[in-house]
């Protein structure tokens, strides 16, 4: 599945460059709020940042628009849906945009596939799975074996949400291949709507959509999948080796932008967090956001810096080749840069 992945990324990335040539992000000036309060005149840098999908999961991100912390750092973001973590890696590799929002499976996918400019992490920002496990009809005191013999929607195959999935059926002693039926064919952003029209007796899915799933009578939240799994290096940012290189002052002032995200979440409460980011889910109340952002916080969803440890990198590792989608690991100081996260941290 994976080297599938892999053609189909290569094939898109060499359409899109032979269509579009590469693209270079923006500079203009721009009037800025210091952290004295007065105004003044910085460069502004337009970067492109390509989420694997829209979700209250990655709130630390959008209080730290809202709070004008990566205009701070002479940034302002571009931000659009990539729509699973292949589609925002065939953005990086085309220049399509500058840094990448996903799992970092997929990096460990490109440099295994020997590409010279490959992709590197350089700042975490999710560390358990976001999707919550909703089921078709009320159940109550749900165990994993209740799984045995229905279908669930988990994601696409080769993903870290299908492979996470997976894991934890077999920690509960369920073998994906035979106890239960995994459909892989949904979209990502289709899951839901698959979900409530089709026969699947359960499906995966991120906040808010699990909850408003739950408020429109289509589905019941049973289950956690990041709080079954415990840490992993579900979600960071990435780019290319070349673009981090070349812009490392960028790179810097936006991992510290990341931080100061991630520190504002972790001090605030789920209200002020919904209130904080409501504009960016605009046909979705506060309080279902409020909701969203509690359930997030109750399972220690965020990783409280942006610095990506290898014991965790081994962890992802370990569940990529127990799913058989990682024939040799890629070795950690390669692929995960950490060199502006630990400086950030350490001012």
């Amino acid at each position: 599945m994976k080297k599938v992945i892999i053609s189909l990324i290569t094939a898109l990335v060499a359409l899109v460059v032979a269509i579009t040539g590469f693209i270079v992000s923006k500079q203009t000036t721009k009037k800025v709020a210091n952290t004295e309060g007065t105004e003044e005149i910085k460069e502004i840098k337009t970067v492109r940042l390509n989420e694997v999908t829209h979700s209250v999961f990655y709130a630390p991100l959008y209080a730290a628009i809202s709070n004008g912390f990566y205009e701070e750092e002479g940034i302002e973001l571009e931000l659009t849906n990539g729509g699973g973590a292949d589609n925002v890696m065939t953005a990086i590799l085309s220049n399509q945009c500058d840094i990448g929002l996903c799992g970092p499976e997929a990096s460990i996918y490109v440099y295994n596939e020997g590409r010279e400019d490959y992709v590197e992490v350089f700042a975490q920002l999710t560390k358990r799975d976001g999707s919550f496990l909703v089921a078709k009809d009320p159940t109550d005191n749900f165990s994993w074996q209740d799984l045995k013999g229905k279908t669930v929607i988990p994601g696409r195959k080769g993903g870290v949400p299908y492979m996470t999935f997976e894991w934890i059926l077999k920690q509960n002693g369920i073998n994906p291949a035979t106890d239960l039926v995994l459909d892989d064919s949904i979209k990502f952003d289709l899951m839901a709507g698959a979900f409530a029209s089709g026969n699947a007796e359960y499906v995966t899915l991120f906040e808010p959509t699990a909850s408003m799933t739950e408020e429109a009578g289509a589905g019941y939240v049973v289950a956690s999948v990041g709080e079954a799994s415990g840490d992993i290096p579900y979600t960071a940012y990435c780019a290319k080796k070349s673009f981090i290189s070349e812009n490392e002052d960028l790179i810097e002032g936006f991992t510290r932008a990341t931080y100061k995200g991630q520190k504002w979440v972790k001090e605030h409460t789920a209200r002020e967090v919904a209130e904080k980011i409501v504009d960016f889910f605009p046909d979705t109340e506060v309080e279902s956001i409020e909701t969203s952002v509690q359930s997030y916080k109750d399972i220690d969803a965020w990783n409280e810096n942006p610095i990506l440890t290898e014991e965790s990198f081994d962890k992802l590792q370990m569940i990529m080749q127990e799913a058989g989608e990682l024939d040799s690991k890629a070795p950690y100081d390669v692929i995960i840069n950490n060199k502006y996260a630990e400086k950030v941290v350490n001012e």
